[in-house]
């Protein structure tokens, strides 16, 4: 033991870079590995780390430009609070927001370098291995919770067949949930199967991960998995790959949208739906629950509330939570959120919050494509936070802390990929790779 211990260490400390505090990568490793498993786990292990890697930087949180749209919707926030409609919620609500905002800068040193963001991606799939485990074991076995460790302390509610029924969630509360987590690993995942320099052994256990990651996705049954799951594909093998590529996506796609899509003669649509499992088909073209959905819960009636709530307060929102408390008063039907997330940004905190965190995220993405050919991971990386963003535009899988911490930290990435340097004081030189 007194030998393992020091090899594991040194393990550890590789690949973190010169910006990065020892002790706080390491922290920062386990934390990720953790995340999907346990929050309360992974925040005992990145609190530290986001301390460590918070103090002796060289320029403070306020004097990165990235920072300033952060800071502003931060007062916007705050200010907003003073005269909200849902009272203390609003002041609970910021906790979503405000911690991540230092997260967001105080994470860089740990993903500053290729290597570090490479060895964080590694982290985040093998820390999935649980949720999949569970997952499958509770559709096919029936496993189900609560399961308890250190006496309680931590608690995974799962359902015996999923929920909601029929569908995976594994170690988290919701099906959609659990996608969105799959989803965002998903490009990852793929990124490692596909990495060179693995023997045929090590190539194998990837590949196992990699089909049961694809299988508990599928059987989640959310179309924004199912949309992640395709996107990520050519995005993370890149542009040389798409000459094949992509004609073979579209005609693998073609039957599906013929048994979709609607308006098609039955003498295409039926062979195609006939081809095309059932459980797809009919859960992207909606048959399955069409029936019984009422007006008020559809996406359409909840944006267009939300629409009307943006006009009445535009400028500093409602207050967190309020969606939830005026959705019913208007429309007859409970929505915990409006399933959007400028949207709910723009109905709790005001417009200018909306558009500050946003355009922040979209020109982050932009600008980290921007900066030249990415390499295999990098293009993971960009990847899983795209997917991140696009699912948040018609859910809202972010107020599951894990996936929030997860989403600042993908951001943390793509902003320090360009930095010059995040760095401690006394390095006088720029990192490597930025």
């Amino acid at each position: 033991m007194t030998r393992f211990l020091p090899m594991v260490a040194a393990w550890l400390d590789g690949e973190g870079g010169p910006c990065a505090s020892t002790w706080g990568w390491r922290c920062f490793q386990l934390g990720l590995f953790f995340l999907p498993s346990s929050a309360l786990l992974a925040g005992l292990l990145l609190f530290p780390a986001l301390i460590l890697g918070s103090v002796g930087r060289e320029r403070p949180f306020w004097r990165d430009p990235w920072n300033a749209p952060l800071l502003l919707a931060a007062v916007f926030m705050v200010v907003g609070c003073v005269q909200s409609y849902s009272g203390p919620l609003a002041w609970a609500g910021l906790a979503n927001w405000i911690p991540f905002f230092w997260g967001f800068w105080g994470f860089q040193p740990y993903v500053a370098l290729a290597s570090s963001r490479r060895r964080s991606s590694l982290w985040l799939v093998a820390g999935t291995v649980p949720v999949v485990v569970t997952g499958l074991g509770q559709l096919w076995l029936g496993w189900q919770g609560p399961w308890q460790m250190f006496g309680g302390l931590i608690i995974w509610f799962m359902s015996a067949g999923g929920r909601p029924e029929g569908r995976l969630s594994g170690l988290f509360d919701y099906a959609n949930i659990a996608s969105a987590w799959l989803a965002m690993v998903w490009p990852l995942m793929l990124a490692a199967l596909v990495q060179p320099g693995l023997n045929r052994t090590r190539r194998g256990v990837v590949l196992t991960m990699a089909a049961a990651v694809v299988l508990s996705l599928v059987l989640t049954e959310s179309r924004n998995g199912w949309g992640a799951l395709v996107l990520a594909v050519p995005l993370v093998l890149g542009p040389p790959s798409w000459p094949w590529l992509l004609p073979l996506l579209g005609l693998a796609l073609l039957p599906v949208l013929v048994a979709v899509v609607p308006g098609v003669p039955p003498l295409l649509q039926d062979p195609a739906r006939t081809f095309v499992p059932e459980g797809i088909w009919a859960r992207l073209s909606d048959t399955q629950y069409a029936s019984q959905r009422a007006l008020a819960s559809t996406r359409l009636s909840q944006w267009g509330l939300a629409l009307q709530l943006i006009a009445e307060r535009p400028w500093f929102g409602w207050g967190a939570a309020a969606f939830s408390v005026i959705y019913p008063l208007r429309a007859g039907k409970w929505h915990g959120h409006a399933h959007n997330l400028p949207l709910e940004l723009a109905i709790s905190h005001g417009l200018p919050a909306a558009v500050l965190v946003v355009a922040l995220v979209l020109l982050l993405l932009v600008v980290s494509l921007r900066r030249g050919p990415l390499a295999l991971f990098d293009r993971a990386w960009w990847t899983a936070a795209l997917v991140l963003t696009v699912l948040h535009a018609t859910d809202l899988p972010f107020f599951d802390s894990r996936l929030n911490i997860a989403g600042w930290i993908l951001l943390a990435g793509l902003r320090a990929s360009f930095s010059p340097r995040v760095q401690p004081a006394q390095h006088a030189a720029p990192v490597a790779g930025a």
